[in-house]
């Protein structure tokens, strides 16, 4: 978790914006976000020009708003939250790449994409996942892979995932949740949820461990995040 000390404008932008439906804030709600952690207006106005200029926002008529490209990230964090899933039936959808002669950029976006799909690499190529997840197969996908339905012989899940872990750092969370005190630690601590959730394998309950935390970590930030977007919309219009 980012400390309050070190939380770049940039961060706390895109935090703030992450979490607005729509995604879209006035340059002075941002400036305010700043100000919680000490940071100065002009820095964030500063950050906000950059941010303009690499494509990560759109200004119009001072207002900032995510580019379509983080409105995609916002899609997955929205849907890390609230999950659609479906029964399983013991099948796993396996993507192997079979393209030949693939640019670095296509490899690095491939995996980017393989990751966000919440699909695990068994090996070099060779991408699966228990097949209870409702989604699209993405092009850019299906144009470097063969799509494959399966039962492996043996539960690959352990090869796959880091269960424990998971879980460990998400009661810890849960227990920060609980704990945070003041508009700072709340954003931290916030922020720090949903890139958890993000790493979420959304795995069918089969499969999961007794006592798997993911739902009771998601009501109780549920909760917490109603209570402070109240108290977070106060300081926007004080």
């Amino acid at each position: 978790m980012e400390d309050r000390n070190t939380l770049t404008a940039r961060s706390a932008v895109l935090s703030a914006l992450l979490g607005s439906h729509p995604p879209r804030l006035p340059s002075r709600a941002l400036v305010r976000v700043g100000e919680v952690f000490g940071i100065a207006e002009g820095t964030v106005r500063v950050a906000l020009s950059r941010m303009v200029a690499a494509g990560d926002l759109v200004q119009d008529d001072g207002r900032y708003e995510l580019s379509e490209r983080l409105r995609e990230r916002q899609v997955r964090q929205d849907e890390s939250r609230s999950p659609h899933t479906r029964s399983w039936d013991g099948t796993w959808e396996i993507a192997i790449v079979t393209a030949e002669r693939r640019a670095p950029s296509d490899r690095a976006a491939l995996r980017h994409t393989m990751t966000a799909l919440r699909l695990a690499e068994l090996r070099e190529g060779t991408w699966l996942r228990p097949a209870n997840l409702i989604r699209r197969w993405p092009e850019i996908v299906t144009a470097q892979c063969t799509l494959v339905d399966g039962r492996p012989r043996e539960d690959p899940t352990a090869l796959l995932w880091d269960l424990d872990g998971w879980a460990a750092e998400a009661r810890r969370l849960e227990r920060a949740l609980g704990q945070a005190e003041g508009l700072a630690e709340g954003f931290l601590v916030s922020a720090a949820v949903l890139r958890h959730l993000l790493a979420d394998p959304l795995l069918p309950a089969e499969l999961l461990p007794e006592d798997w935390p993911g739902a009771r970590l998601r009501a109780r930030y549920d909760d917490f995040d109603r209570d402070y977007r109240r108290a977070l919309q106060v300081h926007l219009n004080s």
